[in-house]
């Protein structure tokens, strides 16, 4: 978890709980400690900031939390700063993906920080083979296709950006999950031969033990995937005995991205995944029509 931002997230979640639990506005959290109001939201955000221990202490006071609960919040006050000191005398308080930097929009820094620290990655998909299970030309056209003036040399850097983050999938205790709408099968995104190699390697890869792919066909029956769009939800290990990190749901669009971990939303896609499952193909069955697709491509 060196260099993660999720201990930062974890413990600023407790404490907008604990702000809010008091009906403490952000503007009386932040006269408090002598600070703006933006600095607060961060430290709730679980973004950097430069709030010092007497400063947390103050916050403390104000949300008249019991002695218990004040032991709580310094002991995870110090787990964060012992994790920030380690990151940076390790040199990894950047993620090893901010080499590329200036390939992709500055909102996937948080995603691939997400992604990195993650140990279950669970993606609906209705266009696209996911990032982590697409092959290098399957990519390449998909980068084309958004960019067709983007100079070789991105290009390039781009796929090795994709190839350090499929590095995950052969990692123990990572679990990916993909479902995918047949038409993510059907789109010939880079034509018949980069369409019956990427379905090749889908199959292929969908037999690891901690990889699952499967299909929901044309033909299924209603199910509550028709309501939501393609997301990537990311489940974490626990931190340690108090910080506890939720899961996360991750949307893309063309002008940014959702980071949604309410639980009230979090069930509620917990429950589109359940009804996709309820409908999707058997692993077995996905590789079959995988397969049988690939050839019709390769015809």
């Amino acid at each position: 978890m060196v260099g993660s931002t999720i201990p930062k997230r974890a413990f600023g979640r407790f404490l907008r709980g604990l702000r809010e639990h008091v009906g403490a506005s952000l503007l009386t959290a932040s006269l408090q400690i002598d600070t703006s109001k933006q600095t607060v939201v961060r430290l709730e955000d679980g973004l950097p900031t430069k709030i010092t221990t007497p400063q947390l202490k103050s916050l403390l006071d104000l949300y008249e939390v019991s002695p218990e609960v004040r032991f709580e919040a310094l002991e995870m006050w110090q787990e964060v700063r012992q994790q920030d000191k380690a990151a940076k005398l390790q040199g990894t308080y950047k993620g090893w993906w901010q080499a590329y930097a200036d390939q992709y929009a500055s909102h996937f820094d948080h995603y691939l920080r997400l992604e990195a620290t993650s140990n279950h990655w669970i993606s609906h998909q209705l266009v696209h083979v996911p990032g982590l299970l697409q092959t290098a030309e399957y990519r390449r056209n998909i980068i084309r296709a958004a960019h067709p003036n983007l100079a070789e040399s991105d290009i390039e850097r781009r796929l090795e950006l994709a190839a350090r983050r499929q590095e995950r999938s052969a990692e123990p205790g990572f679990r990916m999950d993909a479902i995918l709408s047949e038409a993510v099968l059907r789109h010939r995104l880079g034509g018949p031969s980069v369409m019956a190699a990427q379905l090749r390697y889908l199959a292929q890869i969908g037999t690891r033990d901690n990889v699952s792919i499967r299909v929901v066909p044309f033909s299924s029956d209603s199910h509550a995937g028709h309501g939501i769009l393609s997301f990537t939800l990311l489940e974490f290990p626990p931190l340690s005995c108090h910080l506890k990190e939720p899961p996360c749901v991750y949307i893309d669009g063309a002008e940014g991205a959702l980071y949604l971990e309410s639980d009230r939303v979090i069930e509620r896609f917990r429950t589109a995944i359940s009804s996709l499952q309820r409908v999707a193909l058997s692993e077995n069955d996905t590789r079959a029509l995988m397969s049988d697709i690939a050839k019709e491509y390769a015809a």
